[in-house]
């Protein structure tokens, strides 16, 4: 029988002292200081995403495939996060280990469509919570080792990005405002963090259907007293029809897609205390959308440095980052009777650039509170290069539109315990934004200037605030509540760049203003001596300023920033709204049957609605485009003490949800099933089976003004072989 958590957790906290000479003197020290710690802090974590996960104050966690604990690379937990819901999520080790995959299983969260990776347009995958939708930008902040990760001109993410990576963990902050994490974060943020400090190897490969094929591999070392890492990735696939099949015609094929990326890592101890940290990745990803003219490719580089004190009377923390992206897609319009397919729009090129610095100091204040400071910079640089007006094939006018954009902030935060089990926290933030030379440029092609607008620069000031409260009720249930302001800036593609989807086209806005949120949270959770969990959370938000795509008029016709629109295609502007109001619920649970068998539950219910006047009234009372009621998860999952089985079974349900902002298409509900059964051999080879979609459900994505139905991933099968090198 497994030993008990806090037994294993001791022994194997005890062995990273031997690790290294330059991390000996900061275990000998605290080690134990860990493992105690653990103890207490129970009662006030999240439901774990898999057995023997721990966070701790020198940011420990395990890894799940194997229970060995390692040292991440951020600072140790604030104490403010015991006043936050928070929630960790599986590392993407299942039916189709993809991260965008993983992270649905937390309740409320989604990305715009329903569709991943593999067959979604990719500026369609911006990632929110808690019902704020309204368009692909994200409102949800995602962090990788610290560096903001949403693409610096559309604000949605680069999942392939990401399949390559080693990471150790994943958590979850929901709710707003929280100083630290910055602009953006109007739903929460999700922090992903970088295995480091620890000796393994391993090889992965699978097939599955339509000629799929995916390959990872992973290698990590301690040298000295640091680390290195190295992981790769690769996937392709034949793809499947995206068009449902009673409503395909001679145009439609599968949608094939092959993506690829490298990421390093090294760690370097400048002290007992304190290290350098150096991470760079690329990656590169080609989708096609199930038709001629529908090819897109995206591709990105990304550096960042960051140095770490994590121990002793000052913490503190400074990263430095910068982001590479490039971005094409094609677009055609196909006929009524889908027999054949003419080019409307090459967006050729989207250079964009991120930089930002970030510093955080944790000044020595007593054992009973914690005071945080810092300040950050972020700018985001990029334009679109697109042709456009296509006649018997090529293009006749060619359009170019971008700019800049800047925020500079400082915040501080505190926390104190004036009692045992109580904890109170507050904090602010201040920033000051600046969105600069904004242009939009068309031409006739080999002829006159159509137009070449230059936008007013524009400046102001934004503010973030949070309060909260943790209070241990009883030693098993824990009472947390928190009040929030936080604010977005919109972003390039937002205010610049104009699209079309079909038959209807959407202008942009370069007079958008912020977005901005105030919202409330009350939590409890529950959790039996560190076995049986339970989180139950009630929320409210009002985000003001809600940019969305609105409907202002219907083709046959011609209308300001689009030019022209053909009968049966929407007129869209993206415009604020006066508000998406947002409120509803949020559980999940952890149960485990006996120490290799357990199960996970979530559900969300969540009801947003439009509040809207002037051009927009029409809209009022309505649910924002893309946003489902209902959310709801249940996982059984089997992992024997001896690490050789392991299984699991996931069942998702996910509401029906509108297309558009009119509420006139609706996507149907659907319910889903994936599997993973693993069986390693004593010399570590593994063999696996996974399934996608078992059932093969209809997951519809997409409606288009013409009622033709796209469909995300129907069933896949995969069976897969592994390699772990002692």
């Amino acid at each position: 029988m497994r030993k008990p958590a806090t037994l294993t957790l001791s022994l194997a906290a005890l062995s990273i002292c031997s690790l290294t000479p330059a991390y000996a003197q900061e275990c000998d020290a605290v080690c134990q200081e860990e493992v105690d710690q653990y103890e207490r802090d129970q009662s006030l974590r999240g439901t774990r995403p898999q057995p023997s996960v721990y966070d701790g104050p020198i940011s420990i966690t395990s890894i799940s495939a194997d229970d060995i604990i390692v040292v991440t690379g951020r600072l140790p937990d604030a104490k403010s996060d015991v006043t936050e819901a928070t929630l960790w999520a599986r590392l993407p080790v299942g039916a189709s280990e993809r991260l965008e995959n993983a992270l649905l299983t937390v309740p409320g969260l989604q990305q715009f469509r329903r569709s991943d990776a593999r067959s979604a347009n990719p500026t369609s995958q911006g990632v929110t919570l808690r019902g704020l939708g309204g368009n692909a930008s994200s409102r949800a902040l995602l962090f990788l080792d610290d560096v903001p990760q949403a693409d610096p001109f559309g604000g949605w993410v680069s999942w392939p990005g990401y399949d390559a990576l080693n990471l150790t963990s994943i958590r979850i902050r929901k709710g707003g405002g929280q100083p630290s994490a910055g602009p953006g974060a109007l739903a929460g943020v999700i922090e992903l963090d970088s295995v480091q400090n620890l000796s393994a190897t391993d090889l992965a490969a699978a097939y599955g259907s339509r000629n799929s094929v995916e390959a990872r591999g992973r290698y990590n070392d301690r040298i000295g007293g640091g680390s290195i890492s190295a992981s790769a990735s690769y996937a392709r696939g034949d793809g499947f029809l995206p068009i449902v099949e009673s409503q395909r015609g001679l145009v439609d094929r599968a949608a094939p897609y092959e993506q690829a990326g490298l990421a390093l890592r090294g760690v370097a101890p400048l002290s007992a205390y304190t290290e350098l940290q150096a991470n760079l990745r690329g990656f590169v990803d080609k989708r096609e959308r199930g038709v001629a003219f529908s090819d897109n490719r995206n591709s990105g580089v990304d550096a960042s440095l960051r140095v770490v004190k994590r121990k002793g009377d000052w913490q503190w923390s400074a990263t430095g980052y910068l982001q590479i992206r490039e971005f094409s897609s094609q677009f055609g319009a196909v006929s009524a009777d889908r027999s054949s397919v003419t080019p409307t729009l090459d967006q050729f090129a989207t250079p964009s650039t991120g930089l930002g610095l970030r510093f955080e100091i944790r000044p020595p204040v007593g054992d009973n509170a914690e005071l945080r400071l810092g300040g950050e910079w972020r700018r985001t640089i990029g334009e679109t290069r697109e042709n456009f007006t296509f006649v018997s094939g090529l293009p006749t006018r060619f359009r170019t539109a971008g700019g800049k954009t800047d925020s500079y902030g400082v915040f501080l935060e505190g926390s104190v315990e004036p009692a045992d089990g109580l904890t109170l926290s507050g904090g602010g933030r201040v920033d000051r934004w600046q969105i600069n030379n904004g242009f939009r440029r068309e031409v006739n092609i080999g002829g006159t200037v159509r137009s070449d607008d230059r936008f007013a620069n524009r400046a102001d000031t934004e503010g973030t605030a949070r309060v909260g409260l943790g209070w241990e009720l009883t030693d098993a249930l824990t009472l947390r509540g928190s009040g929030y302001l936080g604010w977005r800036l919109p972003t390039l593609n937002e205010l610049y760049r104009p699209f079309r989807v079909g038959a209807d086209a959407t202008a942009a806005n370069e007079l958008l203003s912020p977005e901005r949120i105030k919202g409330a949270e009350a939590s409890f959770a529950y959790n039996d001596a560190g076995e049986r969990r339970a989180n139950l959370t009630f929320f409210y938000n009002r985000l003001d300023n809600a940019i969305a795509n609105v409907t202002l008029g219907q083709g046959a016709g011609v209308f300001p920033g689009v030019g022209f629109v053909a009968a049966g295609g929407a007129y869209r502007q993206r415009q604020n709204l006066d508000a998406i109001v947002s409120k509803g619920l949020e559980f999940d649970a952890f149960y485990p049957v006996t120490p290799e068998l357990y199960f996970n539950l979530g559900y969300a219910y969540v009801d947003s609605k439009v509040q809207a006047s002037g051009r927009a009234a029409p809209f009022n009372g309505l649910r924002p485009a893309q946003v489902p009621k209902h959310f709801a998860n249940i996982g059984v999952n089997f992992d024997d003490f001896d690490k050789k089985w392991k299984f699991a079974f996931t069942l998702r349900y996910i509401g029906s949800q509108f297309e558009d902002d009119a509420n006139s298409r609706r996507l149907k509900d659907a319910v889903t099933a994936d599997s993973m059964l693993r069986y390693r051999f004593d010399n570590g080879l593994g063999v696996e089976l996974r399934g996608e979609n078992l059932f093969d459900v209809r997951v519809e994505a997409a409606i288009s003004s013409a009622g033709i139905i796209e469909r995300a991933n129907p069933r896949t099968l995969w069976l897969g072989l592994s390699y772990k090198f002692d």
